[in-house]
């Protein structure tokens, strides 16, 4: 007989029975994939029998007891929210080789010393496990290593170990046998997920679970995978450079805007404890279109460096590029000093780039875009003591920023004795012993300033 089959929204999950270019429920385009029908076991009779369950009064329930525990690396548990919690479900998502993998494998040297952990691998055998292990220093007596991706032999290693934390690698291999649809798919991922999750939630384990991403940048499979789970990581950067940045971007325990920076090595990851000091490592001195800014990735202050490159125009329409830098604002920016800074740069290729990986997405580095930009149009050097925060108009305006003060402060800790902000906040912000206070109200200050500081 032949088996019936449904057609499965990736983005958000929704079940149709027939084909279409949109999705009903989420409108999203070309995103219904076919898939075998999951049957559904019990019926509305079998419900009935159930004994009722019983709700707690929110008053009676102790959350005394610490729930939060440390994986043994500071930057993971920065992205937690101060540590890991008990019970809960996380995901870890990142290309293919980013160091996923990596990184759950090291925390269980940690992990051991209080719990027991279970690795499950759907991707590697426990020989190979057994190579990186040694390889990333891992030899904890309280990590069990499971090679599997059948979901009813996972919850079966589970309930015979009865471990604290559980490691799977990766949601993609595990498939429930019950299903005939192949493992990764729609429905495999979804069934698997809520079977983690009544592990996590039933038996108050520690589950982390690894995902891999796919072209969009996206954990592959269902969107709605995201919303089951109560922690959401990203694991971000290039496989060409060392530096490895994760991002929370669900945290149900802890904010959503903290970053947490590893180095990858020989030997496994490494925390990046004072990431400005990475960030600006090899920056060049006195050098025509690069500028220091200072962004706020959750409490964190973070010196990051912005570069721009206008050359001239080698064709008919002028090339617009931007790296780590959103491009519908670096458009913007070119505007505003086209317009207000008369400067011819719409005749010009634009290529703007902010180095070590770091996506910055909050405007405090709209005026080191423009000091970046206005140099390299001027080929006339920034002074590698000059830092600028601030974000700009349409008018032209430099506008006030938050959390001014922290990141001041960090600045002048790593050496720079100058620096532009908002006029505004000039008055307001108390002097400071090593750094000198540029206030300025529009870009025609800004170009002034950087023509008299060459």
């Amino acid at each position: 007989m032949k088996s019936k089959t449904a057609f499965f929204c990736t983005e958000c999950g929704n079940e149709t029975s027939k084909w279409a270019g949109k999705c009903p429920a989420c409108g999203a385009w070309n995103t219904l994939a076919e898939q075998p029908r999951e049957s559904r076991k019990g019926t509305a009779s079998n419900h009935s029998n159930k004994t009722p369950v019983k709700a707690t009064h929110i008053t009676e329930i102790d959350t005394a007891e610490e729930i939060r525990f440390s994986t043994g690396m500071g930057e993971l548990d920065r992205v937690l929210g101060g540590g890991a919690v008990k019970g809960s479900l996380v995901l870890v998502g990142g290309a293919p080789g980013i160091g996923k993998s990596t990184l759950l494998l090291q925390i269980c040297q940690q992990l051991g010393k209080f719990a027991k952990v279970l690795y499950v691998s759907g991707e590697e055998s426990t020989h190979q496990i057994k190579m990186r292990a040694q390889r990333l220093g891992v030899d904890s007596g309280n990590l069990l290593v499971l090679s599997e991706t059948c979901l009813s032999d996972l919850i079966a290693g589970v309930e015979a170990e009865q471990p604290e934390i559980l490691i799977v690698d990766s949601i993609q291999t595990l498939y429930n046998e019950e299903l005939d649809s192949p493992a990764g798919g729609v429905g495999q991922v979804k069934d698997c997920t809520m079977a983690l999750m009544q592990i996590a939630k039933g038996s108050g384990i520690t589950v982390f679970v690894i995902g891999h991403v796919n072209k969009e940048g996206s954990i592959a499979g269902p969107k709605v995978l995201e919303h089951m789970v109560d922690c959401v990581l990203y694991f971000e950067g290039d496989q060409h450079i060392s530096y490895r940045i994760l991002r929370a971007a669900k945290n149900r325990f802890g904010a959503t805007n903290e970053i947490g920076v590893f180095e990858m090595s020989d030997e496994g990851l490494k925390e990046v404890e004072n990431p400005s000091e990475m960030l600006l490592s090899g920056r060049p001195q006195n050098a025509p279109g690069t500028c220091v800014t200072c962004v706020m990735e959750g409490a964190r202050p973070i010196l990051a460096e912005v570069q721009a490159l206008i050359a001239p125009c080698s064709g008919n329409k002028p090339l617009r590029s931007s790296n780590g830098f959103d491009y519908g604002r670096a458009a913007m920016l070119l505007a505003v000093l086209e317009k207000r800074g008369h400067l011819k740069v719409s005749q010009c290729d634009a290529y703007l780039n902010i180095v070590g990986g770091l996506t910055l997405e909050e405007p405090a580095a709209d005026l080191a875009a423009v000091v970046a930009i206005a140099s390299s149009y001027l080929d006339k050097p920034v002074p590698g003591d000059l830092a600028a925060v601030g974000e700009i108009g349409l008018s032209g305006e430099v506008r006030s920023i938050s959390h001014l003060e922290q990141r001041l402060l960090e600045i002048e800790r790593l050496g720079f004795t100058k620096c532009i902000i908002p006029s505004r906040r000039a008055r307001e912000i108390r002097p400071m012993a090593h750094l000198e206070l540029l206030g300025v109200e529009n870009i025609a200050q800004v170009l002034k300033i950087l023509a008299q500081t060459v």
